[in-house]
């Protein structure tokens, strides 16, 4: 066994599997995430149960005498040594909702640390361990060889002219770190009885005959944007 690959060219595979999904409550977000392949639901919102897939609920227990018991921060490691070691068959992991997510482990944080808030530790310790868990979350997720999907609401925006846009409502550093690690930002929104989706970013263009696999291909063909046209073959003057 090498540890370098061999030095022949490769049949390139371009499939995305990291996302972004936000929209507003009762839009389509946890439903689209449950079409995507074989999917655990790490739950926040209490809604484990609205959904067919398997679902853990993440959340901070306390101890009677009100000090940190097991945090989401323990869960999280648990499940991600689970999901690295165990055998399964889930291809996907959904984060529902990463705004919660967020909020339990700052949550954790201050529990373990006796404290109200990140600014109550010293010295910024309570920031810059808050900053370590969440980067080292989605650097995992990242690492495993599953898709991930971040679920997040949305809120209003409204620029200087007055006109509103919904955006993630995911704290923006935290957005930061996250979108910089997903290939696509996939808008939920329902307008009457019609559930709308459409791309907002994207790392790069994604063309259907470069995406390996198939249910992760019949998705994005059902969202506008998702899909680049396949460039035409260009063929020489006289042949």
């Amino acid at each position: 066994m090498t540890t370098l690959p061999p030095d022949t060219p490769q049949v390139t595979k371009d499939t995305p599997r990291n996302f972004f999904i936000f929209g507003q409550t009762m839009s389509g977000k946890s439903y689209l995430a449950e079409r995507f392949p074989h999917p655990i639901f790490l739950n926040t919102d209490g809604n484990a149960q609205a959904n067919t897939a398997p679902s853990i609920q993440l959340k901070n227990e306390r101890k009677a005498d009100g000090t940190a018991g097991k945090t989401i921060i323990d869960q999280l490691d648990e499940i991600m040594l689970a999901l690295q070691t165990e055998k399964h068959t889930f291809e996907t992991v959904v984060i529902d909702v990463i705004d919660d997510v967020a909020f339990l482990v700052e949550q954790a944080v201050c529990l373990r640390a006796g404290v109200e808030t990140l600014a109550d530790i010293p010295y910024g310790k309570g920031f810059s361990t808050f900053n370590s868990v969440f980067m080292a979350m989605v650097m995992e997720l990242k690492a495993l060889p599953l898709n991930v999907i971040y679920v997040s609401r949305a809120e209003f925006r409204t620029d200087d002219n007055g006109t509103e846009t919904e955006i993630p409502s995911l704290r923006q550093k935290y957005y930061n770190t996250v979108n910089g690690n997903c290939d696509l930002v996939i808008h939920t929104k329902k307008i009457g009885t019609k559930y709308l989706r459409s791309i907002t970013d994207k790392r790069k263009d994604y063309f259907a005959s470069k995406i390996d696999d198939p249910k992760i291909l019949q998705i994005l063909k059902a969202i506008p944007g998702a899909l680049k046209a396949e460039p035409q073959q260009t063929t020489k003057a006289g042949n």
